[in-house]
């Protein structure tokens, strides 16, 4: 007999009243490639009407659901269809947070034109039933589950509270309006920062991620997200990188990207100064605001008219208060809401 932990979402008893419970409503299971630039569509429309303008090509979103990250596609997503067009689809996924909770996230994505009354309620309570049976043998004693919303979208964020979450921890997409002005601050003595080098690219994503070991809510990495990394488009923009080296040892870094399908679509010319870290032996020295001048002048000899940048509000390192003394300005706030399963 299969375990109910194997249970497909989208076959599970609670797709299957959730369907009784709204007219027009069918729950089914992903069809690869034909649902990708519908979901696609919807994500970017709902990540905007949250706060966030991040936008992925149909070809990014086919590629990740291709090589998935701590969850099974067919397993653990559903398609919620009303009167046989995709109003949205929802996703489970597994964290385990290095010395801390093992997390069960929700991910859903609503049609913004679709009433969030009628449907997202039911998202989040079809996902939770899932995560409840892959948790139910599970031992561990500290898991939750995860979900996010963001100012923009108040009556989005009611729901998630009112089914029981609250809100942990909040970040911000910052913008600089200008890449003028730059930064005013010199590399550290010592440090120099170079080209990159193919050979120096496992180095310098190690050392990224030794400088975000104490970071809220930090995922050990493993060898597919790496390989993932290597590809990722938004990744892989190495000419944008400044990294700062001292000898043979990466002292910070940040890897600068453009991301030219939301420019195009928001009609702007933005770069991202993102990824940016200094491992604990080089801070409190002014290496970061050193490297983020540095990225912004790259991106403007690149013709960008602007840069942003995301941000835990409550970073242990005082990045907040770094990048707005860099000239950022916070546009919207996200949050990340969370309750516990046991």
């Amino acid at each position: 007999m299969e375990r109910a932990t194997l249970v497909r979402l989208s076959e599970s008893p609670e797709a299957r009243t959730g369907e009784a419970s709204v007219a027009g409503l069918t729950i089914r299971g992903l069809r690869a490639p034909d649902d990708y630039s519908e979901m696609n569509r919807i994500a970017n429309a709902e990540r905007e009407r949250i706060g966030i303008a991040f936008t992925t090509t149909v070809d990014q979103l086919a590629d990740y659901y291709k090589r998935p990250s701590r969850f099974d596609a067919i397993r653990d997503l559903a398609i919620f269809e009303l009167d046989g067009r995709m109003a949205g689809y929802a996703r489970g996924r597994i964290n385990q947070v290095v010395g801390g909770a093992k997390v069960h996230e929700i991910v859903p994505f609503l049609d913004p034109a679709v009433d969030v009354r009628s449907v997202f309620p039911l998202m989040l309570s079809v996902v939770e039933a899932h995560h409840r049976r892959m948790a139910a043998d599970d031992p561990t004693a500290n898991k939750v589950l995860q979900t996010f919303g963001g100012d923009a979208a108040p009556e989005r964020d009611a729901i998630i509270v009112a089914a029981g979450f609250d809100a942990v921890r909040h970040s911000y997409t910052m913008v600089r309006p200008h890449v003028e002005d730059l930064p005013d601050a010199d590399l550290p003595a010592g440090l120099e920062i170079r080209p990159v080098r193919a050979e120096d690219v496992r180095a310098i994503w190690d050392a990224g991620i030794d400088a975000f070991r104490d970071a809220w809510g930090f995922i050990e990495p493993d060898e597919d997200d790496y390989g993932r990394f290597l590809t990722d488009p938004m990744d892989s923009q190495r000419e944008l990188w400044r990294v700062a080296w001292d000898g043979d040892e990466v002292a910070g870094q940040v890897r600068s990207f453009i991301n030219e399908a939301e420019n195009e679509r928001f009609g702007r010319r933005r770069g991202y100064t993102e990824s940016i870290s200094v491992r604990r032996p080089w801070r409190r020295r002014g290496l970061a605001r050193a490297l983020i001048g540095a990225s912004i002048r790259a991106l403007r000899e690149r013709g960008m008219t602007e840069t942003a940048l995301g941000v835990d509000t409550q970073n242990v390192t005082g990045a907040l208060a770094l990048y707005e003394s860099c000239g950022y300005i916070a546009v919207s706030r996200t949050t990340t809401f969370e309750k516990p399963l046991d």
